[in-house]
């Protein structure tokens, strides 16, 4: 494993490659925390270099579905409020305003109000009148209603720019334009020197912040960077009769019209309108023009298009009804700017195992620029950012979402759907099928719905079980929005699994295998629980960072003195012990070649037991063991497990012989009553027990003893990651809480903020209707110290739905299911 360079008293070498938004932050907050040997490289000119920040319409709205993101705007927001170039403001506290003019986008303001208090925003649905008074401009007979954020604005990003460039410069940074790179050198894994063609610049580190050419860095770089180049249409009409006199370059808050896919801003006595609505323009980063040949053909800048008249029209149409003004009015100017998008639309964001040094900030339009920056020079200086950015991490796509031509197809529809009204289960449409399981075929036969997850095709509930449904005591009528990608079909599996037994299609869950003479020694140094067991024993364990931040969950079975077959969550798990692996020990990614099927159910041991010669009693195969053995012709690793708090086991074998396990198990189940079972009954029997789900419940930024999860860690065993911090940390002022609404036919998603004594005091991570319970299961992260029995509310669509603070685990306590 390569060492990190020498830090000398400037810090170790840094090349930034980019010096828009991203890259100009990044250059301050590097600066900032001492590693002032900071060079960054910029091919076009300095300060307006031709990139998407010298064209960006500057708007920055804070609230999102994701934490991070929104939490990266709201440092954007807090820095640049505070930045100033030749006397002017970097960001006008303008606010932000996004109308409804349909019932469904009403609902959905009122859904972005609650992520809006759950981290911490300002922001309230208001009235139509109110939408007027702040927008006199508009047609209000058209507007329902508006969500109104007053901390929201206009950031000036070229300003941004050079404000921060300004200071990083005072503490030694150097910026050099017109410099194009046209090389990384590297050795023994580790990058040495970016190589322009005006000379090379030594690096320890090197930053790519090149922004849509980031794929032309990568490729320099022997990394590819899942990045799609799109076009996106910018106007600015003829100056207005209703805004002349102004002064200010805006008073009024920026406008989003997401039904109609545009947005707007002021510019003095003009409007700025960006559209959406247009069909995707993919752009090949490769074939960007440079800044001095773009001017030679009359482009204004490398990341600026000709404006295509024909794309427009429609949307000047939507344009002229929300704003009357405009039908006297006509567009004056326009271009087709380019800036990136991934296939899951969020920043590309870390360093790359395979070229240590190589870092990636990538994807961050103005909006989260300086809360990007942040976090890449916190990971760079201190080893990790301050706030979870899992979803932003590089190694989060899979091998099969790295093509090209997946690239492009989901950058495109990310685009599509900026604007759109998307349910938290809502799949992607293509392409698909990409990533199928062993049983596919028998789950298309049975009816199977899948939505999609990393790639996979993922059964949520079966139609061949609709006649269950009859079965089912007075379960109750969803609300429109919970029901979509819902059937009760789920609940009647939920109940055949907890009365018989199913089969679930655990083939997604990520596989590792690690072995070598010295396995157990590394992955006891690196995780929490105990592993010193003999071959046999599977372990719950967690996989910490240097400040006890949960990186990740695990289940570990040891299959050998020197092999142990590991459960993980992401491709992350997989770096993260690659990166830490000492000579000698071999981690590789077995999911591909694997598959698994979870026979879990109170019958779970009737199936399984006549088709092996091995004794599945309790007693000779203990909960939490692991035997390989045969399940009729089909070798299986069988592990005695369950994430549904019922008997059974997970049984794993290799992909070409999973057909053959699940026809084998399905034939002698059915005498038993065997059903298959989908995602839907899973989460909702899981949330019963209160097993967490990493990445939902629980990140890097919880301890174990936040997360409930301290059963698993061993503080007395020797060292490993994160215990030091574990010791330092005093009683945590957090935790998960499960929560149990009041009224059996509620129901909430995730990501609602919970209310306490009137006032938001956390939010939800996981939530599912316990079929089990008749009640609506939630867990929350809230203050400690929250006694079961208190009341708190729950925000859904605006409605506080009471709820109650429960004792977990919620069902079975004793266990009594599970060990029998």
């Amino acid at each position: 494993m390569s060492s990190t360079p020498e830090k000398g008293s400037q810090g170790p070498r840094v090349v930034v490659i980019g010096a828009g938004i991203v890259g100009c932050s990044l250059a301050d907050e590097l600066t900032a925390r001492g590693w002032t040997d900071v060079t960054v490289l910029e091919q076009g000119p300095l300060p307006a270099p031709g990139g998407s920040t010298s064209h960006a319409p500057g708007l920055v709205f804070q609230t999102s579905p994701s934490k991070t993101l929104s939490e990266f705007a709201r440092y954007t927001v807090e820095k640049f409020r505070s930045l100033e170039a030749d006397g002017v403001s970097c960001f006008q506290q303008v606010g932000g305003l996004e109308l409804a003019t349909t019932p469904e986008r009403l609902a959905e303001l009122h859904r972005r109000a609650g992520y809006a208090a759950a981290w911490g925003i300002r922001g309230e649905v208001v009235s139509t009148v109110r939408c007027k008074e702040l927008w006199p401009l508009l047609d209000e007979s058209v507007v329902l209603g508006g969500f109104h954020t007053p901390d929201d604005g206009l950031a000036r990003a070229l300003l941004a720019a050079r404000a921060q460039m300004d200071r990083a410069t005072a503490r030694g940074a150097r910026f050099l334009d017109r410099h194009t790179v046209t090389g990384i050198e590297q050795q023994d894994g580790r990058v040495t020197a970016v190589v322009t063609d005006r000379g090379t610049f030594p690096a320890d580190h090197i930053v790519s912040a090149a922004g849509f050419w980031g794929p032309v860095i990568g490729r320099m770089a022997g990394i590819d960077v899942p990045l799609q180049p799109l076009a996106h249409q910018y106007t600015k009409t003829r100056p207005l009769p209703e805004l002349s006199g102004a002064t200010a370059e805006a008073t009024r808050p920026i406008l989003r019209f997401q039904d109609r896919d545009l947005y707007f801003r002021e510019h003095t006595d003009r409007l700025g309108i960006g559209s959406y609505a247009h069909r995707p323009m993919p752009v090949d980063p490769f074939a960007v023009l440079g800044y001095d040949e773009a001017r030679a053909r009359d482009m204004e800048m490398p990341s600026s298009y000709p404006f295509t008249p024909e794309d427009w029209a429609p949307s000047w149409e939507d344009c002229r009804r929300l704003l009357p003004a405009l039908r006297e009015s006509e567009i004056e100017t326009g271009f087709n700017g380019v800036f990136s998008f991934t296939p899951d639309g969020m920043p590309l964001l870390g360093e790359d195992r395979r070229l240590r040094g190589f870092w990636l900030a990538e994807a961050a339009w103005v909006t989260h620029s300086a809360g990007v920056a942040k976090a890449v020079a916190e990971w760079m200086v201190d080893g990790r950012p301050a706030v979870d950015v899992h979803e932003c991490d590089l190694t989060r796509f899979e091998e099969a979402q790295r093509s090209p031509s997946y690239v492009r197809e989901r950058g495109s529809q990310q685009f599509v759907e900026v604007y759109d009204v998307l349910h938290p289960l809502q799949p992607m449409e293509q392409p698909r099928p990409l990533r199928v399981s062993p049983f596919h075929a028998r789950q298309q036969q049975l009816g199977a719905v899948f939505l999609e997850g990393n790639g996979w095709e993922r059964p949520h509930w079966y139609e061949a079980n609709a006649p269950l449904v009859d079965a089912l005591d007075g379960l109750p009528e969803r609300d429109a929005w919970s029901a979509r990608y819902w059937s009760p079909i789920a609940a009647a599996e939920a109940k055949a699994t907890r009365e018989a037994v199913a089969l679930y299609d655990m083939t997604p869950l990520r596989r590792l295998e690690v072995t070598g003479p010295g396995a157990l020694a590394f992955l006891d140094r690196m995780t929490t629980n105990n592993l010193r067991k003999k071959p046999g024993a599977v372990t719950y364990t967690l996989l910490l960072d240097e400040t006890g931040g949960v990186r990740s969950d695990l289940t570990v079975a040891r299959l050998a003195p020197d092999r142990f077959q590991i459960g993980a969550n992401s491709p992350a798990d997989l770096d993260r012990l690659l990166r830490h692996a000492p000579d000698g020990v071999q981690v590789r990614d077995i999911t591909s070649g694997t598959c698994c099927i979870g026979v879990w159910g109170p019958l779970a041991r009737a199936l399984v037991q006549p088709l092996t010669a091995d004794d599945f009693s309790h007693e000779g195969f203990g909960y939490f063991r692991a035997k390989q053995t045969h399940v009729g012709h089909v070798p299986v690793t069988a592990m005695r497990l369950s994430y549904v708090g019922e008997l059974g086991w997970e049984l794993y074998t290799t992909a070409d012989l999973g057909l053959r396990l699940w026809d084998t198990l399905w034939e002698a189940g059915q005498e038993l009553g065997v059903v298959a079972a989908g995602r839907s009954a899973f989460n909702s029997l899981r949330l019963e027990k209160g097993y967490r789900a990493w990445g939902t419940d629980m990140t890097d930024e919880h301890t174990p003893f936040e997360a409930g999860l301290g059963f698993a860690v061993r503080m007395d065993k020797e060292d490993f990651v994160g215990r030091a911090a574990l010791q330092r940390a005093g009683e945590p002022s957090r935790r998960l809480t499960p929560l149990l609404l009041d009224d059996p036919a509620a129901v909430v998603l995730g990501k609602e903020p919970v209310h306490v004594d009137g006032a938001p005091a956390g939010y939800v991570t996981s939530a599912s209707y316990g079929y089990t319970l008749g009640r609506c299961v939630a867990y929350a992260w809230l203050p400690a110290g929250l006694s079961a029995g208190t009341g708190v509310h729950v925000e859904y669509f605006g409605q506080k739905v009471p709820a109650t603070v429960a004792d977990e685990p919620l069902f079975d306590p004793k266990m009594t299911r599970i060990r029998r």
